[in-house]
């Protein structure tokens, strides 16, 4: 593989003959694989030579790479006397070349990667028991569960290990004077998260039953705000951001067009793979929080341009992730923040001043407009998966033209 990019005699020789010879053209094989210019192939493959004679030169070998290594290596780069090194410019391509072959290393075994091991000494046992629970009986997703274990660990180390001695004075507290030292967003997440744990250690018998009740709720003015939403051109403006042929674009514009007609979630399409796609039926699988399963109509501009965009999109190993990174290495989006950029840079380039600037924004718009378009209360709640009719009622309030029809005047402005 390594003779498809490079053919000199000499640069072969000493690719294959250096420290991480034995692993360089299964090295190329799997950057081909993942999608890579034959330009950056090329650079990375002298950045993993470099890497292996960079080891050596510490007394040291391939398997003892860590995570530290390719700082490290890109800081020696300057005063660099590696023999036979030939490639220590100063650059991006060297360090993430770096960073790719320990990588490969440790797909094939070579070294290990030891940062999910220190998270597992550093987790109490009683915060791992919280998080199987929360996976299996929740259905929680990996964002959720890394915050409320984080919370969880927080609270022990302040109140201690021993659950069971804990009191409803002491949780109130710890969460009051949490909350002094962090906004109302963080402060409301703490607490939801406070009696997620609590509850849990009250079913396993590791506290006094009840003790969630203690968490005290903030103050919170229910429907006191209106949803933020985008308006009609303001949404065709960002579709029209998203024209083109090349795949960025055509994903892009299939993101956007699934959000605002069908207000999904943003981990929904991230989680989204091609089997949830029902093209006979003309429906979307979606599976959203607490595993709660829809089937949702696919209209026809958001299936047209998800079509588009499947018969162009890079080829992925494994997985049937519908949306995949757009540069090499083509891997799937890890969360919905990887489509919340999305959006992000689409609004930009359409110059829309949004009152967000991420994908829940067309969540909130695309429910306005089905309550616009005479769609009930409970169907729209349905649609978004809403777990109460309260929830729905949010939006209600953007209806103003109806507002206006039942709203009384004050009697003191009347004549």
């Amino acid at each position: 593989m390594l003779d498809t990019y490079l053919v000199a005699p000499k640069t072969l020789k000493r690719l294959r003959s250096g420290p991480s010879g034995v692993f360089i053209d299964d090295f190329a094989d799997a950057l081909e694989r993942n999608g890579y210019s034959a330009a950056s192939v090329i650079r990375y493959l002298r950045a993993a030579d470099h890497l292996g004679r960079f080891m050596l030169a510490q007394g040291r070998a391939l398997a003892d790479t860590g995570p530290e290594t390719p700082e490290i290596f890109f800081r020696h780069l300057p005063t660099c006397t590696c023999p036979e090194a030939n490639g220590g410019k100063i650059n991006h391509h060297v360090y993430f070349g770096a960073k790719r072959f320990r990588e490969y290393l440790i797909e094939i075994g070579v070294c290990q990667d030891n940062k999910p091991l220190i998270a597992q000494i550093r987790e109490p046992a009683i915060v791992g028991g919280f998080r199987r629970w929360l996976q299996k009986h929740r259905g929680a997703k990996a964002p959720t569960i890394r915050l409320y274990c984080r919370d969880a660990t927080a609270m022990l180390n302040v109140l201690g290990d021993d659950a069971g001695q804990w009191d409803p004075k002491q949780i109130r507290t710890f969460l009051l004077d949490s909350a002094r030292s962090c906004g109302a967003g963080t402060a409301e997440k703490r607490v939801t998260s406070a009696r997620a744990f609590l509850r849990y250690l009250g079913v396993q018998g590791l506290c006094r039953a009840g003790l969630d009740q203690a968490v005290p709720s903030l103050a919170h003015w229910r429907l006191a705000t209106l949803p933020r939403c985008l308006s009609a051109d303001e949404v065709d403006r960002l579709i029209a951001a998203c024209d083109g042929d090349s795949c960025g674009r055509l994903r892009d514009r299939a993101i956007v067009l699934l959000l605002v007609r069908l207000g999904v979630r943003a981990g929904d399409l991230a989680n989204l793979h091609i089997s949830d796609i029902e093209w006979e039926t003309g429906t979307l699988r979606v599976s959203g929080k607490g595993r709660y399963e829809v089937r949702l109509p696919l209209p026809q501009d958001a299936g047209e341009a998800l079509l588009r965009y499947l018969e162009s999109r890079p080829r992925v190993a494994g997985g049937g992730h519908v949306f995949v990174r757009n540069i090499a290495p083509f891997k799937p989006f890890i969360s919905g923040y990887c489509v919340s950029s999305v959006v992000k840079r689409a609004l930009k380039r359409a110059k829309v001043n949004s009152p967000a600037k991420g994908a829940h924004v067309l969540r909130h718009t695309a429910a306005t407009e089905m309550l616009r378009h005479g769609l009930p209360l409970d169907q729209i709640g349905l649609i978004l998966r809403h777990r109460g009719i309260d929830t729905t009622a949010y939006y209600a309030k953007v209806d103003v033209a109806l507002l206006r029809q039942i709203a009384q005047p004050w009697p003191e402005v009347t004549k």
